[in-house]
């Protein structure tokens, strides 16, 4: 027997990401590419990145020792926690284990899980897993812990403005108001070289940026066609997109959020959903006998169904778009950080709303699975999670660096990629007071952390800032 527990799901959140940026339209001028191609194009406006100082460990230790404080979680009340991450510091060593120095601290060791890895859906399997794990009969009562993090770095060229950086903690039990609807869920798994990265002497993927766009596609079509399946059995009646009030989707970059849910509308189109009205149909009638492979090519049907989805989108979707517009591709947070930027945006309305997940990792692996909302009590409630997570802050604090630092920095970076022997910068001014960093790699490879204190001095330019919380 399970353990019969009621809404299982996400009790508290906590983001971060670097404080160091570079905004879109300064790498246009930079790169020479025309005007509006990554702000327009992409749809991204600003793109976060690590310094020497920070890596997707100093990140997720960052994230969690910031969630468990601010939401009074004693460290030993949790029983399991689970990494998902597709950037590869060591391929032996877990992220996980590294966590593990806040809770030898307080003498709990006793942490099932370990990391997930594949592409940006690591961290839906994580949290899918520790879900499943308090919803069993190995549960033992303590809380889970759900550590999206990741680092997304291109080489030079037109892929490395959808990079990205961040780290998401999630703390995961009963009575949750972020809850599961379990049985709403439909899963797409097939074998594709679209984005992968087998050089393991690089941090760079190989990516066929057509390809995944399909992929990414067809995995949507696929999955919601299975959600509504589920949900058509289960209710006895055919689900549409106005029998769900926000639509969340891995972002790697806007445009294609914005292409996804076009494109759900026409599958509903297709299914003879409710959601769509006479003017629509008539607008999207010429297309219904394209074939799937055929759709997935045509541009007209793109503007078409843009143009039908686009009221829609902006009530559904908008509110979901803030932090990957910002920060830019997370990988496995990218997800969750559009989730977060919902409840930044729309806290006090949420109660009682339910949310399409579509999670996507190339190669490929991907899901679409329903939330249901509501508001919660102190202190895990959605108006505190939002709260906590401070999204607005933590943006306006950031430090916005020229595209000429932004490629000194990737170059240092990828010298220093699988490198040992090194101490990173003393100058700790940008990062906020708590946030933790890179030491030091020493001659065995072994990497060192320290957490910034309150009392370092902070540059004068945007210190008042940084430590003004």
């Amino acid at each position: 027997m399970g353990s019969n527990q009621k809404d299982v799901g996400i009790l508290a959140m906590e983001i971060y990401f670097p404080p160091t940026c570079v905004q879109q339209e300064a790498l246009e001028a930079h790169v020479g590419v025309s005007k509006g191609k990554y702000t327009i194009g992409l749809g991204q406006d600003c793109l976060a990145f690590c310094s020497e100082l920070e890596d997707v460990i100093s990140m997720s230790l960052t994230a969690v020792t910031s969630l468990l404080e601010k939401y009074g979680v004693d460290p030993k009340q949790i029983g399991r926690l689970e990494v998902g991450s597709e950037t590869v510091i060591d391929k032996s060593k877990s992220i996980k284990t590294f966590l593990m120095q806040i809770f030898e601290e307080c003498d709990n060791t006793d942490i099932e899980g370990v990391d997930s890895t594949n592409a940006c859906y690591g961290g839906t399997a994580a949290l899918f897993n520790v879900v499943n794990w308090v919803e069993s009969s190995s549960w033992d009562g303590r809380y889970g812990l759900v550590v999206c993090t990741d680092s997304a770095v291109y080489a030079e060229g037109p892929a490395r403005p959808t990079g990205g950086a961040a780290a998401i903690a999630m703390l995961i039990g009963p009575d949750a108001p972020i809850a599961f609807e379990s049985k709403f869920r439909g899963s797409h798994m097939s074998h594709v070289y679209d984005f992968y990265k087998p050089n393991l002497a690089s941090e760079y993927p190989v990516v066929d940026g057509k390809l995944s766009q399909t992929c990414y596609l067809m995995a949507l079509d696929s999955c919601y066609k299975r959600l509504c399946a589920k949900y058509e059995k289960i209710q006895g009646k055919q689900f549409s997109l106005s029998d769900a009030d926000y639509f969340v989707f891995h972002s790697p970059y806007n445009k294609l959020v914005q292409k996804s849910f076009a494109r759900l509308c026409f599958i509903d189109f297709l299914r003879n959903a409710s959601s769509v009205d006479e003017a629509s149909k008539a607008k999207l009638a010429p297309f219904s006998a394209l074939s799937s492979e055929e759709s997935y090519a045509s541009r007209d049907l793109e503007k078409a169904s843009q143009t039908v989805a686009k009221s829609l989108y902006d009530e559904k979707v908008q509110p979901t778009t803030l932090i990957p517009k910002q920060v830019g591709n997370m990988y496995t947070a990218s997800l969750y950080a559009a989730f977060a930027s919902l409840l930044h945006n729309k806290n006090s309305s949420l109660d009682g709303k339910r949310v399409i997940m579509f999670s996507y990792g190339s190669g490929l692996s991907s899901t679409m699975f329903s939330f249901r909302l509501r508001e919660g009590s102190h202190p895990f409630s959605l108006s505190n999670i939002a709260t906590v997570m401070d999204v607005a802050r933590k943006l306006e604090s950031r430090h916005e660096v020229t595209p000429e630092k932004f490629v000194e920095t990737m170059q240092l970076m990828e010298h220093r990629y699988g490198g040992k022997d090194f101490v990173t910068s003393k100058d700790r001014s940008l990062i906020p007071s708590g946030t933790f960093y890179l030491t030091q790699v020493d001659s065995m490879y072994r990497r060192f952390y320290s957490k910034k204190a309150g009392n370092e001095t902070t540059t004068a330019d945007n210190g008042t800032l940084l430590n003004g919380h």
